[in-house]
């Protein structure tokens, strides 16, 4: 059985180690403005930082029932199943997309996995379906690894401004209004699925070295890969990886960063700190 790697732009992993790991990539779209972008494709996070400053908020959308279907059925020449490992169904419907366009194709199985969480946890779960095809693993395997991977898991952000959140939906104006009169820093996490208030903190380096302790704490000297998120942050987020390595040498760290769909919603600034036990076998 020949098995392939699907996951969505809001992975956020580079062509590079796409290309390396042979993952295929679905991206979101993008309205800005009065232009259509699909992201990952021809809109990159630099651009899109640049562009929201000038222009209203944009909207986003999943990928079109058809977009699967294409993909799908160009797998199916070479392949005889696909993990599809996607954002977190509570807030796309991206997941349910795979599912319903596995059903409509002929030749291949699709195995739809919904990584709960999105950006670069969301990457680790493809990147790992996709050492476990160089393992010569079935998608049912796949499934069920990335499933145990995933009690490990979790990811922590803070919104530098609540405005995108409120005016994206994601948070109700009482809330976005309460906390810009606090100066509050939201941490924010998953939880079922969906984007919840984890705790409110007065500060960002205050929220910043919050997610180190939770880190810290779901971490307890066992291997785990982490990544530092930002939202075109990168030089912070460098210098607070070389902090982190110096803390945790137990701890691979790498840095990502928030893309255009999700970045519409958290808004520039924004940074997050996510983690997933290594795989020992």
């Amino acid at each position: 059985m020949k098995t392939a790697i699907v996951t969505d732009s809001t992975a956020y992993i580079s062509k590079e180690i796409r290309d390396a790991y042979n993952i295929h990539m679905i991206p979101l779209t993008v309205i800005l403005g009065n232009e259509i972008y699909e992201e990952e494709i021809n809109l990159k996070a630099e651009q899109f930082y640049e562009e929201v400053r000038l222009k209203d908020l944009p909207t986003t959308s999943q990928p079109p029932i058809g977009k699967f279907v294409e993909l799908f059925e160009k797998l199916a020449a070479d392949y005889d199943e696909v993990v599809c490992v996607h954002l977190s169904s509570g807030i796309s419907g991206t997941y349910q997309g795979a599912v319903t366009a596995g059903t409509m194709v002929e030749g291949i199985k699709v195995y739809p996995f919904d990584s709960e969480v999105s950006c670069m946890v969301q990457g680790f779960f493809a990147i790992e379906g996709a050492k476990l095809v160089q393992e010569g693993k079935s998608a049912a395997e796949i499934i069920r690894i990335l499933e145990e991977l995933k009690t490990s898991s979790h990811a922590y952000f803070m919104v530098d401004d609540l405005s995108n959140l409120q005016r994206g939906g994601r948070l109700s104006s009482a809330q976005a209004l309460i906390g810009s009169l606090l100066q509050v820093k939201p941490l924010l996490h998953f939880a079922d699925k969906v984007i919840v208030p984890f705790e409110k903190i007065r500060t960002k380096k205050k929220a910043m070295k919050r997610m180190v302790e939770l880190m810290a704490e779901a971490t307890k000297g066992e291997q785990f890969q982490t990544v530092i998120i930002h939202g075109n942050r990168q030089k912070e987020a460098e210098e607070w990886k070389k902090e982190l390595e110096m803390e945790f040498p137990n701890i691979e760290f790498t840095i990502s960063y928030f893309g255009a769909v999700i970045g519409t919603h958290l808004g520039e600034g924004a940074m997050g700190m996510g983690w997933i036990r290594k795989r020992t076998s």
